[in-house]
């Protein structure tokens, strides 16, 4: 008889039917006075009992200051402890936040804040090159909900966080057992495919269990102290990492604001971490670091590796390499909480290195026909999809979105190809959308295009991702000029310098007067990644071993 590509995870571990509040309540009582989060560049190091104490006296301030449950509340800012109490706070009375990535500029934050209908934004006051205070100033007026501008460390700020005795325990409790699992809790804004973000709608229960079942697999316990040095403002920093911990007792390390490897380094060395999260230019930048050898990296045990594409040699490194003897491979989407498979510690060597896993704990997952939407047979490929606790849901504000992505039966549908082998592991194949991963950031081309589209020499424009070794992939745009344009490659880059996220300029710009095309007149993206590859050089990034 032939298997076909559906599985079922497993079951033997009940799913968490509590809210985060009720969650972090009983991790507190349990380990309160163990370490809950050391912030390495800030020096702050704070229990359980000292976490749990901070979070609630911000949530009484939100309380006292009208928060009501189902407000939004925009988070902007890189990993600092702060990030960490909003996080948290929040979530004890019901207000949903909004993650925003910290490499926004003023179009796409005033388009987040709007959308979602925020009170408050709350943000560091300013992040490498942006002032945050400056931007939120000039698209205040472009957000009619926006009633308050937070920023860490001011005096506002400062007040917050120190509470307020207009607030009693009981009042705060009462909120808190207000909540359900499964309301609403988290909006993360994913790029989107007519050229603005779509606000993946989470709940309690959805992130929760997630971030729970994620460690879980990894053997986490109290003991565990995981380095993170992802985004908080991505699943896997906030969901992943931080619930992670908490719903287990071990101790979040941030090792620094953004990533930098040296900070990882040492801070697994001076922490003694035990797991070590990253996408994987994260570990080809911490395996190639010039004095990696120096390092104490023997407290390592496990991680995750997730976030994009991961190459089986840098795997096959963190385990020799790093001391990662139990690393895992995550795969999922915003959308799904974000893991939907994941790799075990006792896998084989090739099972961990070459696949993403098998189904997550009450996790459906299947591999269906594109066009047919029947499940495929076992080894052949077909668009994943996934069901159960775990998918959103549905994107803020557009039901006509949510239904595209999310079928009749609860199916997710990811658009990316996978094969399901014969044990039931998985492996990612490739995209059915058009949807470009540069280094773990999910980017769809048709942002860009339409971006682009707005300088006025460009007439049309595709936008495509080649192989690149460091992030995966690449962003290139294919230019056609109006006639009489005269802008370069370097100034349609120049174009887009400051106005969009960093990570979305093209690090390739190539003029052309017209792109190859099918008989019915469709643009041949797969030709114009295949002429690329060969102009560029790139066979040797394309030919890389990805899991």
């Amino acid at each position: 008889m032939v298997a076909l590509a559906h599985e079922h995870g497993p079951t033997d571990i009940e799913l968490l039917d509590e809210t985060i509040p009720a969650n972090l309540q009983r991790t507190l009582d349990a380990h309160g006075g163990r370490e809950a989060l050391v912030s390495r560049h800030q020096n702050i190091r704070w229990s359980y009992h000292e976490f749990g104490d901070r979070v609630r006296r911000l949530a009484k301030s939100m309380i006292d200051s009208g928060l009501e449950v189902g407000d939004r509340v925009g988070l902007w800012a890189p990993n600092y402890a702060e990030w960490t109490l909003v996080q948290y706070a929040t979530a004890e009375i019901g207000v949903i936040l909004v993650n925003i990535n910290p490499a926004y500029r003023t179009h796409e934050l005033s388009y987040a804040l709007s959308q979602s209908g925020c009170r408050w934004v709350i943000a560091a006051p300013e992040f490498k090159t942006s002032n945050y205070a400056d931007m939120v100033a000039s698209i205040a007026n472009e957000v009619p909900s926006l009633e308050r501008s937070v920023f860490f460390w001011s005096d506002d700020w400062n007040a917050l966080a120190a509470g307020t005795d207009a607030i009693s325990d009981a009042e705060l409790m009462a909120r808190r057992d207000s909540l359900q699992p499964d309301d609403p809790i988290n909006i993360q804004y994913t790029s989107g495919t007519t050229g603005f973000p779509k606000g993946a709608t989470l709940t309690h229960k959805n992130i929760l269990n997630n971030g729970y079942f994620t460690t879980e697999l990894q053997g986490i316990t109290h003991e565990d102290r995981i380095c993170i040095p992802v985004p908080f403002y991505h699943c896997f920093g906030m969901v992943m990492g931080n619930l992670g911990c908490t719903s287990h007792g071990a101790t979040m390390v941030i090792p620094s604001d953004a990533f930098d490897p040296t900070a990882v380094l040492g801070a697994v060395q001076a922490e003694r971490c035990t797991s070590l999260y990253g996408v994987p230019t994260m570990f080809i930048a911490e395996l190639g670091h010039p004095d990696f050898d120096t390092y104490d990296l023997s407290s390592l045990r496990t991680g995750v590796m997730a976030g994009s594409p991961c190459p089986v040699e840098v795997m096959k490194q963190c385990v020799d390499r790093m001391n990662m003897v139990d690393v895992t491979i995550c795969y999922g989407m915003t959308e799904t909480s974000p893991v939907s498979t994941q790799t075990l510690p006792d896998d084989s060597l090739h099972h961990r290195t070459a696949s993403v896993g098998k189904a997550h704990p009450h996790v459906e997952i299947r591999v269906a026909d594109p066009d047919s939407g029947a499940t495929v047979e076992r080894g052949a490929p077909g668009e994943f999809c996934t069901r159960g606790y775990s998918v959103m849901t549905g994107y803020w504000g557009d039901p006509g979105k949510t239904a595209e992505a999310i079928d009749a039966d609860g199916w997710m549908h990811t658009g990316d190809l996978a094969v399901m082998a014969d044990d039931g592991y998985c492996n990612i194949v490739g995209r059915i959308k058009d949807m470009v991963i540069r280094g773990g950031e999910n980017i769809y081309p048709r942002e860009i295009e339409e971006f682009l589209y707005s300088h006025p020499d460009v007439e049309d424009v595709q936008v495509i991702g080649v192989p690149d070794v460091k992030y995966g992939e690449e962003l290139m745009a294919w230019v056609k000029l109006r006639p009489g344009g005269t802008a370069t490659s370097d100034e349609l880059r120049d174009f887009c310098r400051g106005k969009i996220a960093h990570y979305k300029v093209p690090r390739y710009v190539k003029l052309v007067d017209e792109f190859p095309m099918t008989v019915t007149g469709k643009v041949r993206k797969i030709e114009m990644r295949e002429t690329s590859i060969a102009e560029l050089d790139l066979a040797s990034a394309a030919d890389t071993e990805m899991a």
